[in-house]
C-alpha cells in the first residue's frame, strides 16, 4: 500500500511538470501502458493473500483513475494554450486598411471578339450561334464538300458517331441560318470549332472562329472586297492594306484569300509575316449556287458571299503573341497585359 502511495505522488510530479505533450504521452505509458507500474502491480495480485486482494485491487483501480485524470487535464491545458497561441499568432488588427481587390480584365480573345462583333453590328450584321455538336449534313454535306475529301476523314475530324461530330467550322451556322431566314441576310457566326490538330505554337485541336455571310439580290464580289476592306481597316487602323489572292474553298466560287498589313512593323518586314511586310487573315468567296440551291435559295435570284477568320490568329496579330497556348494557359501574368 505505501508503494501504491508512492507511484500516485510520483505520477503526479511526473505529469504537472511535463514540458509538452510527447512528455505527458511518454509519462501515461510508463504508468498506465502495458509493461507500466500500474500494469505490473495488477499481475502481481496473485501474490497477495486472497483476503488483501479485494483492497488491494480497488487501490490500485483509484490510483489508475487519479493518473488517467492527471493526464486529461494535463493534454487539455496542452491544447488550450496552443489553441491561445495559435490565436494570438492569426490575430487581425482590423484598425488596418483592407487590402485592395485585383480588378479583372476580359480575355484577350474576348476583346477581340467584341472589337470585331460591333465592327459588323456597325455594318448592318446580325449575329447567330449553332451547336458544337454538329450534324455531319450541316458541317460537309450541304456545304459542297464531297464524301471523299480529306477534312472528312479522323485524322482531321473528331466523330461522335455515323453522322455526328465535334464541327470543324462554324459555317453549319450559315447553313442553318439561310434555312430558317429568308434573303436579304446579313450575319455573323462566331464559336469555338475543333479540329484533330497536334498543340504547338500556331495549332490547337480547340480554336474560334467569326464567319459571315451576306445573301441578298446583286450581290458581287466587289461588295465583298469592299465589306472585308473595311472591316480591316476598322480593325487594324486606316494605313491596312488588303490584298486579295486566288483561293479555294468548296463552298465557294471564286474563292479569294486575303493578306493584310503587319501590324508589328506596319509592313516594313519582320519576324512575325517573315519579313514579307503582309501577314494572312482570312479565307472568303462567293457563296456557291449550289450552297444555296441546298438551302432553298433561288441561285438565279440571288447571290452571296461568305468569309471566315480564326479569331485567335486575329488576336496574335492585333497584340503582338506568337503563341497560340499563352490564350489557353490562363496565367495571370501574361492575361494582366491585357487590362
Amino acid at each position: 500500500m505505501d508503494k501504491l502511495s508512492e507511484l500516485l505522488l510520483k505520477a503526479k510530479e511526473l505529469v504537472n511538470n511535463a514540458k509538452s505533450e510527447k512528455e505527458v504521452e511518454e509519462a501515461r505509458l510508463n504508468f498506465l501502458g502495458k509493461s507500466g507500474e500500474v500494469s505490473k502491480l495488477l499481475r502481481g495480485m496473485k501474490d497477495i493473500v486472497p483476503e488483501e486482494r479485494p483492497a488491494f485491487g480497488k487501490k490500485v483501480n483509484d490510483i489508475k483513475n487519479s493518473i488517467e485524470a492527471l493526464i486529461s487535464d494535463k493534454k487539455s491545458a496542452f491544447t488550450l494554450s496552443n489553441a491561445k497561441k495559435l490565436l494570438a499568432k492569426e490575430k487581425i488588427d482590423v484598425t488596418l486598411p483592407g487590402r485592395g481587390v485585383k480588378n479583372g480584365a476580359l480575355h484577350p480573345l474576348t476583346q477581340a471578339y467584341l472589337e470585331i462583333r460591333d465592327i459588323f453590328m456597325n455594318m448592318g450584321f446580325d449575329v447567330f450561334e449553332g451547336p458544337e455538336i454538329e450534324y455531319e449534313k450541316y458541317n460537309f454535306d450541304m456545304l459542297n464538300i464531297p464524301p471523299d475529301h480529306p477534312a472528312r476523314d479522323t485524322q482531321d475530324t473528331f466523330y461522335i458517331s455515323d453522322g455526328i461530330l465535334l464541327r470543324t467550322q462554324t459555317s453549319p451556322v450559315q447553313i442553318r441560318t439561310m434555312l430558317d431566314n429568308k434573303p436579304p441576310i446579313r450575319m455573323i457566326c462566331p464559336g469555338r470549332v475543333y479540329r484533330s490538330d497536334d498543340v504547338d505554337a500556331t495549332h490547337s485541336p480547340v480554336f474560334n472562329q467569326v464567319e459571315g455571310l451576306v445573301v441578298d439580290k446583286g450581290i458581287s464580289f466587289a461588295n465583298l472586297k469592299a465589306t472585308i476592306d473595311l472591316f480591316l481597316k476598322e480593325l487594324y487602323g486606316e494605313s491596312t492594306k488588303t490584298k486579295f489572292r486566288p483561293g479555294f474553298f468548296p463552298f465557294t466560287e471564286p474563292s479569294a484569300e486575303v493578306d493584310a498589313t503587319c501590324t508589328l512593323c506596319h509592313g516594313k518586314g519582320c519576324s512575325a509575316c517573315r519579313g514579307a511586310g503582309i501577314v494572312e487573315i482570312l479565307g472568303c468567296g462567293m457563296v456557291h449556287p449550289k450552297v444555296l440551291e441546298n438551302c432553298g435559295i433561288d441561285s438565279s435570284v440571288y447571290s452571296g458571299f461568305a468569309f471566315g477568320l480564326g479569331l485567335d490568329r486575329i488576336a496574335n496579330i492585333k497584340y503582338g503573341i506568337t503563341d497560340i497556348r499563352l490564350l489557353y494557359e490562363n496565367d495571370v501574368r501574361f492575361l494582366e497585359q491585357f487590362k
